[in-house]
């Protein structure tokens, strides 16, 4: 029987046949070689997650029986120029961007050298010159390898971002990392990895987004790992906006120190499978997180969203919010958990996910969590699942405003919290743009 037990049972067979059984490191890139090593180490006594997880519970992997994913290759980057890409294009955005295509930079879609002196920009593949000795011993020390798909983005990475900032570098504009998803003739699955390193007092916004060419299936597993030096600051945004025929998997590790900030605002809007997981671990005193996020479930979606807020140190403060908004038979699921260990005193957490139905069919799973193990912090966690205010929508109706239009206004502005939190008009206009275009595609117009 064709399970994902035994299909992940193929994949480790695959990976154990040693370095051989891995795709070929990029050109002058051997150093990655003993770094995916480590991944196919890892991977040992791992099979694809199951419904007996608990962190797997409400995330079918049926997908993976309905079709045959094969590897991305380099050479499926094909001549792209920016014509061929405008539309996924932000309007308005001059710093530097970095655009990958089914996993590999795309040097000719890139924009560099619109940043101050301080930043340095990399990718694995080489394709932007020889990565410091300092990124090389960065990469795959802040990720853990929490189930077989992180293994097989450090064991199968062949491309990504490298991004650091030096000591006292305030970055003006945004740097951009945009992935698009072209396809091919079969299936294809792509394992990017991103390192972004801010060392102390640097600051600098990232605009991450994920988008389609066509409609080409597609499996994207993507870690990113995430140092902040003390006193530094990272506002971070990420936007998903791929086909309905794709599958996103993404695994966002953060490690804080003393006095660091990092403000994080995600809107999660498209592809038919998509889970974030994402952890953040306090190591430094005085650090404070925000993480805003919107998860979109239309008609026969899911949207899966895991936070892993974790309190090491005194004197760290942490506020999540996040929302979903569900049509049709959309589903989502939210798992937050907050730890606060024994030695973290004077923490101050607060975690909330509010849901608007406006289906029978939608289902929302959350499940937000505390675990506290000192006993002077400020903590709190909350969730809500809802409907449409019937009164403001009878006034909305009063007015004139045709029930779809209305329906559709009253959604714009639950969501319009977590748009407003990402960094730039240009990309709080596109992300504001997606989320209208697929509200009208929903069920209820």
């Amino acid at each position: 029987m064709n399970t994902p037990e035994n299909r992940g049972t193929d994949i480790i067979d695959l990976l154990h046949q040693g370095p051989q059984g891995l795709s070929p490191v990029p050109a002058g890139a051997d150093w990655l070689t003993p770094i995916r090593e480590s991944g196919v180490s890892g991977i040992a006594g791992m099979s694809l997650p199951n419904r007996k997880d608990e962190a797997w519970r409400y995330t079918s992997l049926g997908f993976l029986d309905q079709a045959e994913y094969r590897p991305m290759v380099e050479d499926s980057v094909g001549d792209l120029k920016i014509v061929d890409v405008g539309d996924l294009l932000l309007t308005d955005h001059d710093g530097d961007r970095l655009v990958f295509v089914n996993g590999y930079l795309a040097p000719a879609l890139c924009r560099l050298g619109g940043n101050s002196e301080g930043v340095a920009l990399y990718s694995l593949g080489g394709g932007l010159g020889e990565v410091s000795v300092g990124l090389r011993a960065r990469l795959g020390t802040i990720a853990e390898q929490r189930h077989v798909f992180s293994a097989l983005n450090t064991a199968l990475m062949s491309d990504g971002a490298l991004i650091h900032v030096s000591s006292g570098t305030s970055v003006e504009k945004p740097i951009e990392i945009l992935h698009i998803s072209a396809g091919g003739a079969d299936p294809g699955i792509c394992h990017p990895r991103h390192l972004i390193v801010l060392e102390d007092h640097a600051r600098v916004d990232i605009i991450e987004r994920y988008c389609s060419l066509g409609d080409a299936a597609c499996f994207n597993n993507i870690t990113i790992e995430v140092a902040l030096g003390p006193d530094s600051e990272l506002v971070h945004a990420r936007l998903q906006e791929e086909n309905p025929n794709t599958q996103h998997l993404s695994d966002l590790q953060v490690r804080m120190d003393e006095r660091s900030r990092y403000r994080l605002a995600m809107a999660a809007l498209g592809g038919a499978w998509s889970r974030s997981d994402v952890r953040v671990t306090f190591v430094g005193e005085g650090a404070e997180a925000e993480l805003d996020g919107l998860m979109l479930a239309g008609d026969k979606q899911l949207n899966d969203v895991h936070l892993d807020i974790r309190h090491e140190v005194p004197h760290c403060t942490s506020r999540e919010s996040f929302k979903g908004l569900l049509d049709g038979k959309g589903r989502v699921v939210f798992d937050g958990r907050i730890l606060v260990a024994q030695d973290a005193q004077k923490t101050d957490a607060q975690l909330s996910n509010d849901n608007l139905v406006l289906s029978r069919s939608a289902e929302v799973d959350t499940k937000p969590q505390l675990e506290i193990f000192a006993d002077d912090v400020k903590c709190s966690h909350g969730t809500t699942v809802g409907e449409l205010d019937s009164d403001m929508l009878f006034y909305l109706r009063s007015r004139g405003i045709p029930q779809a239009q209305a329906t559709q206004m009253l959604c714009q502005g639950f969501a319009q919290a977590v748009i407003d939190r990402l960094p730039g008009e240009a990309l709080r206009a596109r992300a504001g743009a997606v989320l209208a275009a697929r509200l009208m595609q929903s069920t209820w117009k």
